[in-house]
């Protein structure tokens, strides 16, 4: 195999396929990236068993057909290291040599690519829905952060579910003390189907999205073992997990005493500056909700001093004193996509609702801190 490579259009495919490998991986051969070059086209492949990639090389020319699986750690190095925009690389009997200009000459061990596993192919997976790019990746942001970052059970809090219903596409999630839901409008779906995918695979793919345009088409498929997402000539399977999402829906409650819009930017400045008395204390933030009037954010820590400020709100409903964890409702409002932030409120001890002013593409349900009894309104 023999090719000629322009390195500035070349790093933008071979950095999505290198982030795929199995770093950790016990078998050498899933440490590299699997490069096949064929007919007129170059296609790279990687996987960590749990996720796949499949891609075309940009910015290759073939001069020898061929495949090969080059070592990450030490070719994508030289890739990006390399002292010229435009290098040849030749591989013969399991050896590479990257050719920079008249002198520079670089050489590694490849591994063999008939040791590379066989990668799942969407060919005989069923339509599950098509989305945007921009849209896909929005839905994840939003719809994912509420579940637990580690590998918890059951294995549903570490997981994100993707579900088709009512001509919307949903990604909700949770980590048993808040959830998140996300959906949008899709013209094309398999109805009453779902999908739950682990966060480490999903939070993969929302990287790989980032790179592409944002009005891609992505068609997704699902057979019983992986989803499939594909847009253009990429495709990236996640393995589905088998484990069933709690009913959500019955968590979601409409009530509510107390309601709020507030500018998000505005609010979550006030929260970090709470945060910094708090957070290597309790985490806890007060609310005190004066329909009419403003919100008053209080924190305190003893030994370390405390904080009260008030922030510009349309507050309406009851009056209402109410404790939360600032790292959650940061959480929250970062991933909120829009300047304004509504949040509904039921009582001290019922749920917070965090979504957009009239809409409900966007939900966040956190339940609330029990105050101390020092820190509850007197009687009048």
């Amino acid at each position: 195999m023999k090719l000629l490579v322009n390195k500035p259009v070349f790093l933008k495919s071979w950095q999505l396929a290198e982030r795929n490998v199995g770093s950790r991986s016990a078998l050498t051969v899933l440490t590299g990236v699997r490069c096949v070059a064929e007919e007129d086209r170059v296609t790279l492949q990687a996987t960590d068993l749990k996720t796949s990639i499949t891609c075309r090389a940009e910015g290759v020319d073939i001069e020898e057909s061929g495949q090969s699986v080059f070592p990450v750690r030490v070719v994508g190095e030289l890739f990006k290291k390399a002292p010229a925009d435009i290098f040849t690389i030749e591989v013969t009997g399991g050896k590479a040599q990257i050719v920079c200009g008249e002198k520079n000459r670089y050489t590694f061990t490849t591994y063999p690519a008939e040791e590379f596993p066989k990668l799942p192919a969407s060919d005989g997976a069923s339509f599950f829905f098509e989305s945007t790019a921009g849209d896909l990746r929005r839905l994840i942001e939003e719809g994912t952060f509420a579940g637990s970052p580690g590998e918890e059970f059951p294995q549903y809090l570490s997981a994100g579910l993707f579900q088709v219903k009512e001509g919307t596409v949903r990604v909700v999630s949770t980590d048993g003390r808040r959830l998140s839901l996300s959906r949008a409008p899709v013209e094309r779906q398999r109805s009453d189907e779902q999908a739950l995918l682990p966060l480490a695979g999903v939070k993969e793919l929302m990287r790989v999205l980032a790179a592409q345009d944002e009005e891609i088409q992505v068609t997704v498929k699902l057979d019983d073992a992986q989803a499939y997402f594909m847009a253009g000539e990429l495709e990236f399977a996640v393995r589905r997990i088998e484990s069933r999402f709690p009913p959500y829906e019955k968590i979601i409650t409409p009530e509510k005493t107390t309601w709020m819009v507030v500018d998000r930017e505005q609010f979550m400045e006030a929260l970090e500056r709470a945060e910094i008395i708090v957070r290597d204390y309790s985490r806890m933030v007060i609310f005190n909700l004066s329909p009419g009037g403003a919100l008053l954010v209080e924190s305190r820590a003893p030994e370390i001093g405390e904080a009260m400020e008030e922030v510009v709100a349309e507050i309406d409903g009851e009056p209402l004193r109410v404790a939360f964890n600032v790292r959650y409702l940061l959480d929250g409002l970062k991933a909120l996509h829009g300047n304004v932030a509504y949040m509904s409120f039921n009582g001290p001890n019922g749920q917070m609702l965090l979504s957009r002013p009239k809409e409900e593409s966007f939900m966040y349900v956190l339940m609330p801190i029990t105050l101390p009894e020092e820190e509850e309104p007197v009687p009048e």
